[in-house]
């Protein structure tokens, strides 16, 4: 799997070039019918697309926060978030966004030292449900804040015990519930079809299958991509 999952980032970051050179028109171009014109900036009438699908790559800093002392790993670390977003928008009179997508992210933890070193893999397919602005600074720059929730189920992890040289399913053994959920905060920036952003994961769920120690996760997450 991972090795799949750096493939298909290296193949996308070498088709962002060509793809970029497309071309992407936030001032006129409203003949197209994904474009929808909503104001004047100067001379020009300012037009953005009312729709648009975009791939996404990135890494993850990521922890896991628990009131359980075999849980907590307040460690970070690090993993792949890969996949496809589709957005449209929700108003003709303002750039506001309903965005929405298929994620591939590695999450996890790390807790202790030496003999007593524990990690975790926590994998999930997660989808996130963001409101955006798109705010444009230029030409072909724009600037868009966002904030909603997301869901996750878990689909593959390990914890590895280096003191006992041991290793255990995250979810099969009895130690994480498979099921994600909490809000999602960030910031990107596009240019042309170029995106780049950063956010952060609030885990709301307790993941943890004791029910009386709550344990989250806690990620922050760097991306770029393409939208077309």
């Amino acid at each position: 799997m991972k090795k799949i999952l750096l493939l298909s980032m290296l193949c996308m970051m070498l088709a962002l070039p060509a793809m970029a050179q497309r071309g992407y028109y936030p001032y006129g171009r409203s003949s197209q019918p994904r474009v929808q014109t909503v104001g004047r900036h100067g001379n020009e009438y300012i037009a953005w697309h009312r729709y648009y699908l975009g791939l996404r790559v990135g890494l993850n800093a990521s922890h896991v926060a628990s009131e359980s002392h075999l849980l907590d790993g307040s460690g970070v670390k690090t993993g792949l978030n890969i996949g496809f977003v589709a957005g449209t928008q929700l108003s003709y009179r303002t750039p506001l966004f309903l965005e929405s997508g298929l994620y591939y992210t590695q999450k996890g933890g790390k807790s202790g030292s030496g003999d007593g070193k524990f990690t975790y893999d926590l994998n999930y397919l997660e989808v996130p449900v963001l409101i955006k602005y798109k705010h444009f600074v230029g030409n072909q720059t724009s600037i868009q804040p966002y904030a909603g929730a997301y869901l996750a189920v878990g689909t593959d992890g390990e914890i590895k015990n280096y003191g006992a040289r041991k290793a255990f399913s995250s979810y099969d053994d009895g130690y994480f519930k498979r099921f994600d959920g909490g809000l999602k905060i960030g910031c990107g920036v596009g240019y042309n079809m170029l995106y780049v952003d950063a956010s952060y994961d609030i885990g709301l769920a307790n993941i943890g299958q004791d029910d009386f120690d709550d344990t989250h996760n806690g990620c922050f997450t760097i991306n770029v991509g393409v939208n077309f």
